[in-house]
């Protein structure tokens, strides 16, 4: 027997998506505290919280245009225009043993999950980017040795489709689909669709 329909999931969970086009409008102080509470209390392998978050927001040019010079260039040209850029930075050894963490992206991905289903909740949305220059990030914000720059973030209030460009209004009007379960939940064996499907 086959999966007929789509199981369900929590709301926030179908509403996310990763918008190019944001609006002007700031993200309130306490909203974006917020989402950075969300974040600190995501789990990680032995509570270690290897992530770090670098924050700008238009308020401060300066420091907006500082933290969007780290994005690729195909990234700055969206990202410049949403209201808050954020730089997620890994913690790549354990501080317990000095081992590896093999963990921190992983738990990163925990952090910026949560932050991005508390952002869901408050009506903003957030855009997550690997294009960015690591190697200016370290330089410019002085990360030390044993950090690693690994993707930027863009957090705002998705845009009115008419107050889009043509090029800004293609891409988001074009949602980005999803693999069926079949193609990753597996069971016996790889590639072998888990039982569980039907």
């Amino acid at each position: 027997m086959v999966l007929e329909s789509t199981p369900s999931v929590h709301d926030l969970v179908a509403r996310r998506w990763s918008p190019y086009g944001f609006s002007e409008r700031p993200v309130k102080r306490e909203d974006l505290l917020s989402l950075l509470e969300a974040a600190r209390r995501a789990p990680s392998s032995y509570n270690e919280q290897p992530w770090s978050f670098i924050v700008a927001t238009q308020a401060d040019f300066t420091s907006f245009e500082r933290l969007a010079s780290c994005l690729v260039e195909g990234n700055q040209s969206w990202a410049r225009k949403a209201p808050v850029l954020v730089l997620t930075v890994a913690k790549i050894r354990f501080a317990r043993n000095d081992k590896p963490n093999t963990a921190a992206q992983h738990d990163i991905g925990l952090a910026v999950a949560q932050l991005t289903f508390e952002a869901t909740a408050r009506g903003l949305a957030v855009h997550q980017m690997v294009g960015i220059l690591p190697e200016r990030a370290r330089e410019l914000y002085e990360i030390p040795t044993g950090f690693d720059p690994l993707t930027g973030i863009a957090i705002g209030y998705a845009e009115e489709p008419e107050k889009l460009d043509d090029e800004m209004k293609k891409r988001d009007s074009s949602r980005r689909p999803r693999k069926a379960l079949s193609e990753f939940v597996f069971g016996d064996g790889w590639g072998k669709t888990s039982e569980l499907l039907g």
